[in-house]
């Protein structure tokens, strides 16, 4: 894998950016901010890229202490600064499980993620407020 990524504009203000792993995925903003809003913009990449970090770790931690985990669903609440920089300041992440799971473990995993295994909450939280609920069904 190389440590180098890139992004090459693509008119207007659209972005075409590759990964170090090779992927591609594009960026735009919305037309009140003089894009064509046609893809995600770099911010709600890095929200994205929150809820996808935590998904990945209590996914992966609940799987090692082998719970039965059938579904999970991460999503965010958010609030930005007025300001530029336009930081996140808050963020409400809600899991949603399926499986009839341990809630000390659900718990354990979420807190797990939270506080040492998740990069982009250690990097957002400089900046926000970051907080959690879960729901289990099943």
């Amino acid at each position: 894998m190389s440590n180098t990524m890139t992004t090459v504009w693509d008119g207007g203000l659209r972005f075409v950016h590759t990964s170090a792993t090779g992927h591609e995925l594009t960026t735009d903003v919305p037309v009140d901010g003089g894009g064509t809003d046609t893809a995600p913009t770099p911010m709600e990449l890095v929200l994205l890229g929150l809820i996808g970090c935590t998904g990945v770790d209590v996914t992966a931690i609940l799987v090692k202490m082998k719970e039965p985990l059938e579904a999970l669903e991460v999503s965010a609440d958010f609030q930005r600064a007025e300001k530029h920089p336009r930081v996140y300041t808050t963020i409400h992440l809600r899991y949603k499980f399926r499986g009839a799971l341990d809630v000390k473990k659900v718990e354990r995993a979420i807190g797990l993620s939270e506080n040492k295994y998740c990069s982009v909450s250690a990097m957002v939280g400089q900046t926000a407020k970051i907080t959690h609920e879960y729901t289990i069904e099943g």
